[in-house]
């Protein structure tokens, strides 16, 4: 009898978190070996995301072992009997079949029929140089051509104030600047603005602490324009497609900025292109209830992370919400089974 499949889109926190808790403690409570956990990833590797802004300056800073991780690797203490990884990019999710396309490195498409779905395909960022918006190899390419630029550039301009934007500015100060002392503001050597629309840094922080942080980028040579954003950039790949080009910003207020780097940390969007629309929110993220579930998707189909609708993304809420989607997937799975679940 073939084993019902419970297919999970995607390998980062939300993906990998989902995998290891129904693996450990969800699967031994169904019948045995009727189940097969299924991970799929663009990325045959996980990356700690948070580290990007300073990970993308040197493979110095941090060990590169510890800021990559193979997928397999992580999966591999269940054994294939009980989990496979699949490397491919989700092209179509038919939650009415209950079937997911998936384009392997070959040019070939698999089709999965899924008896439980967890997508967790997270975001993409604006700049290439903040994840795995594809895969390693090419975040890796990214990262080299930014860092070839860095030894000539005299400004750089970091749209966003959130802490993608503070924590790029900080480490690309120090590492450009040198660390702050005495004499800090007799020798920068590049000239690093941060560009927000908001009227402090941070937003989400108490005006004490993002005032607090601004004098410390003052140190390494930042300057925050603060209640202004950026309305066209020249060319208009600068950032996005080429890391490493000089950019003309044209801002809000009508003034216009010139830089030899320009990176766009402006926020993220949420990759569902593969999605029907009507099982989708209106920020084009997965439309989920407080449980996780995607009601208008059908039975035994969940979003958790970045690409779900019900919680605020960030690293925290996604470990937060593990025990909670899982939990209810395991009460699902059992009702399926026609067994009861009591708990």
């Amino acid at each position: 009898m073939a084993q019902k499949q419970i297919v999970i889109l995607g390998a980062s926190y939300g993906g990998l978190s989902s995998a290891h808790y129904l693996l450990k403690h969800v699967i031994p409570k169904l019948p045995e070996g009727e189940y097969l956990v299924t991970v799929v990833s663009a990325s045959s590797q996980v990356l700690c995301r948070p580290a990007c802004p300073r990970a993308m300056i040197s493979d110095d800073i941090l060990p590169q072992e510890k800021l990559f991780v193979d997928v397999t690797r992580c999966l591999k203490q269940y054994g294939e009997k009980a989990v496979h990884f699949i490397n491919g990019i989700v092209e179509e999710l038919d939650h009415t079949n209950r079937t997911v396309s998936i384009s392997l490195g070959t040019g070939n498409i698999e089709n999965i029929k899924f008896h439980a779905l967890v997508i967790a395909t997270g975001a993409s960022t604006a700049s290439p140089l903040f994840g795995l918006n594809k895969d390693s190899d090419t975040l890796r390419a990214e990262w080299a051509e930014f860092r070839k630029a860095l030894p000539t550039v005299k400004t750089i301009a970091i749209a966003g104030g959130g802490p993608s934007a503070v924590e790029t500015a900080g480490e690309l100060g120090e590492f450009l600047n040198g660390k702050p002392g005495w004499f800090y503001n007799h020798s920068m050597k590049v000239q690093i603005t941060i560009i927000t629309s908001g009227p402090q840094i941070l937003p989400l922080l108490r005006p004490s602490i993002a005032e607090k942080a601004e004098e410390l980028l003052t140190k390494v040579g930042v300057t925050v324009i603060k209640n202004s954003r950026v309305m066209c950039v020249e060319p208009h790949d600068a950032g996005v497609e080429k890391v490493s080009t000089k950019a003309t910003l044209t801002l809000g207020n009508g003034e216009t900025l010139k830089a030899d780097l320009y990176i766009p940390a402006v926020g993220t969007r949420p990759n569902t292109g593969f999605a029907k629309p009507d099982i989708l929110a209106p920020d084009g993220r997965i439309d989920t209830n407080a449980t996780f579930r995607v009601d208008k998707a059908g039975p035994r189909i969940y979003a958790v992370g970045d690409v779900a609708s019900c919680a605020r993304p960030a690293v925290h809420n996604i470990l937060d919400s593990i025990p909670i989607i899982c939990a209810n997937m395991e009460r699902d799975l059992i009702f399926a089974t026609g067994e009861y679940c009591q708990n």
